[in-house]
């Protein structure tokens, strides 16, 4: 502990004896320091809230751009060099008849000096920082202040006449682009029609390719099928019944009531076959061949009838009569269902024997179906498009489509936000003190001398015998006595250098308030 004491005493004295380097190295270094601190521009900090948000009056696939913006566009929109190069404009950074160059710098310093900060999904803190070198700090701060009331009213304006703008431009776009799809759809359909009217006899006629009549008439023949089932099931149960059910019974004291029955059924039959006629159906129609069979079948029943009359005691069985119209009904029901059957079969046939043997004449007929078909679909989508953007503009110009709100007005800032002036003079201060210390402290270190008869003895290796103070004469001590004020002098006007500079500083800042 008595070596570092001894040490330390040591050290102590060696920069005490170099105590005027000490003070020209400090002097120096709070020198330079506090110049370049002097050199840096003071920056002033403005902030604002910005409420950007969307009048939701059509729903969302109705609206332009997705609906509410997006938080990257808002950011993106404020700091365009368009909307910077206004906002330069407007508050002097950027003079008159500025070339290109000029224009450059002054958007890409603010650009650089402005931030947007999304906090909520449509709420932005926006900040600006000015620190122009060549302006005062009254200047700075009311520039910065400045500067985000001219961004905000910029970009009002901008989004305002924006909204309305971009309607047009969509409605310009979307018209170019159907009366494109609409040539397109024309020239397929000139296709079409010219490949069909070259291949009429080997392209079946209907809707769609020959691929999906196919399909389709494969789809109905099924439900054909099964339908032809249950009428030939219901058929086959009337005949059952028929035929264990007798004509005729046999009432006594009764005479017989002839066929009245029969015949009744017989004019109906034959007024509605002249109906169907009048109707313009052919005879070669399922519904008038099956109602032509049945009228036979009542001719039949209204022959073996007779005019009816005496002698007899038996009469028409009017169960007989009811079941045998049934039964023709569902012969009618069966024989429709037969020759739709027999139809959709040819069909089928026919297009499938036209495939197997025209292969590239149907696929190429498929290719320009499923061309006009996704033209059509585009066609479609453009329309319902073009209508949604000329609502949309509708409602902009009678509402405002975008909603901007001034939350917190742009503050105006009294002190900088730096850099820290007392912070800065301080830790120059401290450096250069250090400083001063540590270069008597390392040229100490470098001198072949021996500040006590302890350290020489350890060096040289031989007994020290003694030492000889140093006799200070009454001139001396007076010369030193002088020189000690003047070092004291020097270190107090140091000092006193960086209060003033910190008094200079909080007045300065007085004078921006």
């Amino acid at each position: 502990m008595t070596s570092l004491y001894d040490e330390f005493r040591v050290a102590l004295h060696s920069v005490w004896t170099r105590r005027w380097l000490v003070l020209a190295v400090a002097w120096g270094i709070c020198i330079l320091g506090w110049l370049a601190i002097a050199s840096i521009p003071n920056r002033y900090d403005s902030r604002a809230r910005l409420l950007v948000d969307v009048n939701e009056i059509l729903p969302d696939d109705a609206q332009i751009g997705g609906g509410r913006p997006q938080i990257d566009q808002i950011r993106e929109t404020l700091t365009s060099a368009r909307n910077m190069e206004k906002v330069a404009a407007t508050t002097g950074l950027l003079p008159a008849g500025a070339n290109e160059r000029e224009k450059a710098g002054a958007v890409g310093m603010l650009q650089k000096s402005i931030k947007v900060i999304p906090q909520q999904d449509n709420i932005f803190e926006i900040t600006s920082s000015v620190a122009v070198g060549s302006l005062s700090d009254a200047d700075n701060a009311k520039l910065a202040s400045g500067v985000l009331d001219s961004l905000i009213t910029v970009f009002r304006d901008d989004q305002l006449r924006g909204g309305r703008m971009n309607a047009r431009e969509g409605l310009k776009f979307l018209d170019a682009q159907i009366a494109d799809r609409e040539k397109a759809l024309r020239e397929v359909e000139a296709r079409r029609a010219a490949f069909e009217a070259q291949n009429i006899g080997l392209i079946p006629g209907g809707s769609g390719s020959p691929a999906q009549r196919v399909e389709a008439a494969r789809a109905e023949l099924g439900q054909i099928d099964s339908q032809l089932v249950s009428a030939q099931a219901q058929l086959a149960a009337a005949n059952g019944q028929l035929s264990s059910t007798p004509a005729t019974i046999n009432i006594p004291g009764m005479g017989s009531v002839g066929g009245g029955v029969a015949r009744q059924q017989l004019a109906g039959a034959q007024n509605e076959l002249s109906s169907m006629r009048a109707r313009g159906l052919t005879d070669a129609h399922p519904d008038v061949i099956a109602l032509k069979s049945q009228i036979a079948s009542l001719k039949a029943m209204a022959d073996r009838e007779g005019a009816g009359g005496g002698g007899g005691g038996n009469s028409q069985n009017p169960a007989y009569a009811s079941l045998s119209a049934m039964r023709a009904e569902r012969q009618a029901t069966v024989s429709a269902l037969s020759s739709r059957k027999a139809q959709l079969t040819g069909d089928i046939a026919k297009i499938t024997s036209q495939q197997i043997q025209n292969p590239g004449i149907a696929a190429e007929y498929d290719r320009i179906n499923g061309e006009y078909t996704a033209f059509k679909a585009q066609y479609d989508k453009l329309l319902a498009q073009r209508e949604q953007v000329r609502m949309r503009g509708e409602v902009q110009t009678e509402t405002d489509a975008i909603k901007i709100e001034l939350l917190d007005p742009p503050s105006k800032p009294t002190s900088p936000a730096a850099p820290n002036r007392p912070l800065f003079l301080t830790l120059v201060l401290l450096a250069g003190i250090g400083g001063g210390v540590g270069a008597a402290f390392g040229l100490g270190q470098v001198r072949t001398s021996y500040a006590t008869a302890a350290k020489l003895e350890r060096a040289s290796g031989l007994p020290v015998i003694g030492s000889i103070t140093e006799v200070v004469t009454p001139d001396r001590h007076l010369d030193r006595r002088k020189k000690l004020v003047w070092l004291a002098s020097g270190g107090g006007a140091l000092v006193g250098l960086y209060a003033l500079l910190l008094v200079a500083e909080f007045i300065q800042r007085g004078m921006v308030a």
